[in-house]
């Protein structure tokens, strides 16, 4: 887990105690504000083994949405917290309008296709999560989730070590997000924790408030996009350190931008989905000044709004750090498998904008081009007794990437060793 600060136990006589351990979380104090950050005190050390189930249906995991092998796809799960074991159903429901709602969201809504959906049981002692409606309310719940955290009340805080531990019970987990059982507005990004199961960061969303989803949105900029945030802190003066890594600040202007051809040169004077013209704008990565970002408002800013063109290449290179543009659709891995000339092969694309071509021992059959199932036969597999290739090539075309390395990323050949009649 990502603790920023370690140390526990007593200290020894006439020693310095050490610090406790901290996590630096983001929050929103309203629908459309800036961010902000805070430390917070982190969860308790990990336990040794994962949690086991303490009440029936505790830990259970549902496929809310299946498009594919969870190697080929990026597997997004929801845990809920504050949800008794006779409210799950509730919470699924919870999982269904939730992801609904984040992914009419560009670029999620262009590649619905690339994702896979969990939701994963916490059976809570008590319904609702503490600090709603009131500070000084307390709810016993799986994950402790809590409103009022750190004495900030939209600031939604988890037991991080119980998140691990419930979202390991899934086949696989790219993206966490914790619903709580609620409809106060309020949500965190625990962007700093590491996970040993393979996720990057961990979002929390109140469950039945229809704002908190746009939280968990400008979450993922992070975890998935690798995006920085893009709002600014008056009281942080002029930003004097190295070059930022994150592909949306740039100590650059417009013009050194170009002429270096670096960070989103490519995008510059393009009319942006989040409103103007990219180019370079004052104040990003918490500094109002030194530090120059895309656009004047993205999502990245201020909440409600959309990925600015740079934030979408990023979030889409980040789908394809999970996922690829083709995954087999009929059960089959589509690494060499051996199958029959007369056995059919299904496959599913990433989006719209993928193009698919079929090639028999490398050879194109053009006229199989956008064909999602084949059958080797058709494609003029030989019945002479030999083994033969039958390969799924699949590229990505869409024109909201323009970085040729991620475009690289955006290719996928799928291939099956074909014998027999």
């Amino acid at each position: 887990m990502a603790v920023l600060a370690a140390g526990t136990g007593a200290a020894a006589v006439g020693s310095t105690p050490s610090p406790k351990p901290t996590q630096r979380v983001e929050y929103f104090t309203e629908p459309g504000g800036h961010p902000h950050h805070r430390t917070v005190a982190a969860s308790p050390t990990p336990p040794r083994q994962l949690l086991r189930p303490s009440v029936k249906g505790d830990g259970a995991v549902t496929s809310i949405v299946n498009n594919g092998p969870v190697g080929n796809k990026l597997d997004v799960v929801f845990i809920g917290d504050g949800y008794t074991a006779s409210q799950q159903e509730a919470f699924h429901a919870a999982v269904r309008t939730k992801w609904q709602k984040m992914s009419a969201v560009e670029p999620y809504a262009s590649y619905r296709g690339l994702f896979n959906v969990w939701a994963v049981d916490a059976v809570s002692r008590d319904s609702g999560v503490s600090g709603d409606p009131a500070q000084g309310i307390v709810k016993n719940t799986a994950l402790n989730s809590g409103f009022y955290c750190d004495g900030v009340e939209r600031l939604l805080c988890v037991d991080t070590n119980k998140v691990e531990s419930y979202a390991a019970k899934a086949p696989a987990a790219d993206l966490v997000v914790v619903l709580s059982n609620s409809t106060k507005y309020g949500g965190a990004g625990y962007n700093d924790v590491k996970s040993q199961v393979g996720y990057d960061g961990i979002a929390t969303a109140s469950s039945d408030n229809d704002k908190s989803d746009q939280v968990a949105v400008h979450e993922t900029g992070h975890s998935l996009g690798k995006l920085a945030d893009e709002y600014q802190y008056d009281e942080s003066g002029t930003y004097t350190g190295a070059e930022p890594w994150e592909t949306n600040i740039s100590k650059l202007g417009a013009g050194d931008m170009g002429a270096q051809r670096t960070k989103w040169y490519r995008w510059l004077g393009q009319t942006s989905p989040d409103g103007g013209t990219v180019g370079a704008y004052e104040g990003g990565g918490y500094y109002p000044k030194g530090l120059f970002r895309p656009t004047d408002n993205s999502i990245m800013r201020s909440l409600g709004r959309e990925f600015n063109l740079p934030g979408r290449e990023a979030m889409i290179a980040g789908f394809y750090r999970h996922a690829t543009a083709v995954a087999p659709a009929d059960g089959t891995s589509g690494h060499g498998d051996r199958i029959r000339r007369g056995t059919s092969v299904s496959v599913r694309t990433s989006s719209a904008t993928t193009s698919l071509y079929w090639y028999v021992d490398g050879r194109e059959v053009s006229w199989a081009r956008g064909r999602t199932t084949v059958v080797p036969r058709t494609l003029g597999v030989p019945a002479d007794g030999r083994t033969h290739t039958v390969t799924a090539w699949a590229l990505d075309l869409t024109d909201k990437v323009r970085d040729p390395a991620v475009a690289e990323r955006m290719r996928t050949a799928l291939t099956w060793q074909v014998t027999g009649n």
